[in-house]
């Protein structure tokens, strides 16, 4: 079974939280065995980058902070991603954003780590539609009308989260098992 990573930056622990559940409905879902985890968590405030190399499926986590910032652990550590090659792995990118409070900067954060995956070699799975979200802009969105991962709206649209965060996990689940192919 592939290991999969799970990295992300959280300031006000909603990040934090939404990266534990993906990691309970992964190996819920998809670990071979359900007395070990195929899945591990890491904070990008406590842990070296470089780490990602340790495995072969990674999702990325991140806020947009302020006005279209990136969290602040992600920004420490972002200059890392230029020593790191991540020769082609799958990698997926979720973010958190307030669209009622910064509908002109909605989820920007993401498109950085976006950036820099690509840069680095890793392909970006789990493109994510923007429909059934209201804002004005987004650095995040992609020509093809979709945002560059999952975006989650904890602040406006909290009853919602479980379900994409389903319907997302099983979209990128199935993009892994593609390029495996």
């Amino acid at each position: 079974m592939p290991q999969m990573g799970i990295f992300f930056g959280s300031t006000d622990g909603h990040t934090a939280a939404i990266a534990a559940q993906m990691k309970e409905r992964l190996d819920a879902r998809w670990c071979a065995d359900a007395e070990a985890s195929c899945v591990e968590v890491l904070d990008v405030g406590a842990e070296a980058l470089e780490a990602m190399l340790d495995f072969d499926r990674l999702i990325l986590g991140a806020p947009t902070w302020s006005i279209g910032q990136l969290q602040r652990d992600w920004e420490a550590a972002l200059d890392e991603f230029d020593e790191i090659d991540l020769g082609g792995r799958p990698v997926a990118i979720f973010g958190l954003g307030d669209q009622v409070g910064y509908p002109d900067t909605f989820v920007d954060a993401m498109i950085f780590l976006a950036d820099r995956v690509r840069a680095c070699g890793g392909r970006l799975v789990g493109a994510w539609p923007a429909a059934g979200y209201s804002f004005t802009n987004s650095w995040a969105l992609e020509e093809n009308g979709c945002f560059v991962g999952l975006v989650l709206d904890e602040h406006n649209q909290p009853e919602l989260s479980a379900s994409r965060l389903d319907a997302w996990l099983a979209q990128v689940w199935k993009q892994w098992e593609e390029t495996q192919a």
